[in-house]
Parts: C-alpha cells; structure tokens; sequence
C-alpha cells in the first residue's frame, strides 16, 4: 500500500486579549446595552402599535362600505314602495269615485221607482238609503291612505 503523506497544519499565534478587571467599565457597558435594548423594544413597540391603527383604520373602511351600499340599497326600495303605495293609493281612490257614480246612477234610476212604492215601503227605502250612505261614509274611512 502506498504510503500517504499528510500536509502539515501551522497554527497561527494569536494571544488571548487581557479581560479587563474592571467592574465598572463593565457595569457602564451592560447599561449600555440594556438601554439600546430598552429603545429598540420600546421602537417596536410603537411601529407595532402604529401599524395596528393603519390596519384599524382600513378594516373600518371595509365595513363601511358594505354599510354604505346597503344604505343605498334601502333607501331606493324605501322609494319604490312609496312609489308603489302612492300608485295604489290613487288607484283606490279613483274606484272609490267610480263606485260613487256608479251608487248614485243606480239611486237617480231607482228614485221614480221608490215614489210608486206605497208608503212604508217608500220609508223603508230611504232607511236603507241613509244606511247606505253611513255605510260607504264608515268604508272610506278605513281605507288606507299613503297620507295618513
């Protein structure tokens, strides 16, 4: 077997620095550096907080806009049942009219008839005139309006 030959490793001389024995200069850095840590904890501390109110802030955009939409949407359905109550408020109103017409062609019509009729018959039919119009005065009056 061949013989292997290992190269040889020279170690550089270094010294060991001398550890200084003072206590103080030793306290005095330690201070030091707890300080610079105190700052950089408290810094972070305040970026972190900083950045949790831009966060805040943009969440609460979030939520107001579906708000702000959703007021929208509210408000148009708010005035299309306005719109629709008003078209069905005049739609009643304009029968009612209709009905009246109707009511007093039909008593100028039976008004010639009632005068032949004998005499309680005739006072019948004016009870059951003035029961009428009381009648349709009470059915107006429970009709809903959109005003009231």
């Amino acid at each position: 077997m061949p013989e292997i030959k290992m190269p040889e490793i020279k170690m550089p001389e270094f010294t060991i620095p001398d550890i200084s024995t003072d206590v103080a200069k030793a306290a005095k850095d330690v201070a030091a550096v707890a300080k610079d840590a105190t700052y950089v904890v408290i810094g972070a501390g305040v970026l972190g907080y900083q950045q949790a109110q831009v966060h805040r802030q943009e969440f609460l955009k979030l939520l107001a806009e579906p708000r702000a939409d959703f007021e929208g949407r509210v408000a148009a359905v708010r005035t299309e049942v306005s719109g629709a109550l008003h078209t069905v408020d005049t739609t009643v109103e304009s029968l009612v009219e209709r009905f009246e017409e109707i009511i007093e062609r039909l008593e100028t019509a039976v008004a010639p008839l009632e005068e032949r009729l004998p005499e309680p018959a005739r006072d019948l039919a004016k009870q059951a005139h003035v029961q009428a119009k009381e009648a349709r005065t009470q059915l107006r009056s429970k009709i809903p309006t959109v005003a009231s």
